[in-house]
């Protein structure tokens, strides 16, 4: 915050041992603490409030962006009338899910292929040549 250097610290103290004294400087220190914990308090408090303004602007940004969608959404996305509770007597009006006094719907089974037989590959085996143009493990071997 301020560059203070050890210095210009040690300057301070003998000017205000100098000019106050020893004798006062202790109530001199008690006052200037006190004065500099009030300027840090209204400090954290403005600070506070100003943090506190930026919140709810980017609150208000994002309820303004977020109506803008649901507008928008609204309008690519009509609500739908529900239809009639009678017009579909076995399935319910909301969800469209069958009553528990509605006839169970027979389907028919799924398929399930059977796993075919694993294939078993085989290296292929090198001819003369590339025999030769490889040395074995046992060849290089001492």
């Amino acid at each position: 915050m301020f560059d203070i250097a050890p210095q210009e610290l040690l300057l301070v103290a003998i000017v205000a041992i100098i000019f106050i004294g020893p004798k006062d400087l202790p109530r001199a220190m008690h006052f200037v603490g006190k004065w500099m914990g009030k300027a840090r308090g209204v400090a954290r408090q403005f600070r506070a409030g100003m943090d506190t303004m930026v919140r709810e602007a980017e609150l208000a940004e994002l309820e303004k962006q977020w109506a803008a969608e649901n507008e928008r959404i609204m309008r690519q996305y009509p609500p739908q009338p529900l239809p009639a509770p009678d017009a579909h007597p076995a399935t319910d009006a909301i969800d469209h899910v069958p009553h528990d006094d509605a006839a169970p719907v027979m389907t028919p089974q799924p398929y399930v292929h059977p796993d075919p037989a694993p294939l078993e590959v085989s290296a292929p085996k090198p001819t003369a040549s590339e025999a030769k143009a490889v040395p074995s493990a046992s060849e290089g071997q001492p």
